[in-house]
């Protein structure tokens, strides 16, 4: 996993719904934890942006996903984030991919419906390559 340089908002806290990007067969996920979510503060929901690993419960899908705990990163958020070249970046929903290999970045699907942003591609080079377009 490799870092990324973008000053990268956090609006996604535990509890919060998002739209699965790819063809794996789930359609809504709930945030139900953070891997690696920063300084934790008591009393505070651990809370995710683009380039982040979650874990999330599937709320909506193919029946053999629904109900379990899978890993997936965030590729679109609503709330904008600042570039180091000043530029604003912002999307029309919040989206996610899910990982079949977090060791390797190897995801599940085969195809991400709709854009994906730059930050997420470079820190997950093989979900990049499927994706249709990186903003």
């Amino acid at each position: 996993m490799k870092p990324v340089n973008a000053k990268i908002t956090k609006p996604l806290p535990i509890g919060a719904r998002l739209i699965v990007a790819d063809n794996s067969g789930a359609k809504i996920v709930e945030i139900i934890g953070v891997k690696k979510g920063g300084g934790q503060v008591k009393g505070r929901l651990a809370s995710a942006g683009v380039g982040d690993i979650i874990i999330v419960a599937v709320k909506k899908g193919r029946p053999e996903f629904k109900k379990k705990r899978l890993p997936m990163v965030i590729i679109r958020q609503k709330k904008e984030f600042r570039r180091p070249d000043g530029t604003r970046v912002k999307f029309e929903d919040n989206a996610c991919v899910m990982m079949k290999d977090l060791k390797h970045g190897e995801p599940q699907g085969s195809v991400v419906k709709g854009a994906m942003a730059k930050e997420a591609a470079k820190r997950f080079p093989k979900v990049g390559k499927i994706a249709r377009i990186v903003l």
